[in-house]
């Protein structure tokens, strides 16, 4: 487990300051109207947000090289 965060570091990260940023504007903007599919109720706001701050942290990402041996 331990392992995975290690490697994981900066999905987690971006889900959690997604999940944050998502809820903030639910809180401060939302959708007056309530016909917003995004922005209408926290949870879905907040979700959003999130994988979107994963995807985000995520293409900061260094590839790691591959120990294989080729004969």
């Amino acid at each position: 487990m331990k392992k995975w965060v290690n490697n994981n570091k900066l999905y987690i990260a971006g889900a959690i300051v997604g999940a944050i940023g998502g809820y903030a504007y639910y809180h401060f903007i939302g959708c007056a109207s309530g016909t917003c599919a995004i922005t209408s109720k926290p949870l879905n706001s907040t979700v959003y947000f999130a994988v979107m701050g994963a995807v985000l942290f995520g293409m900061f990402k260094k590839d790691q090289p591959k120990n294989s041996t080729v004969s």
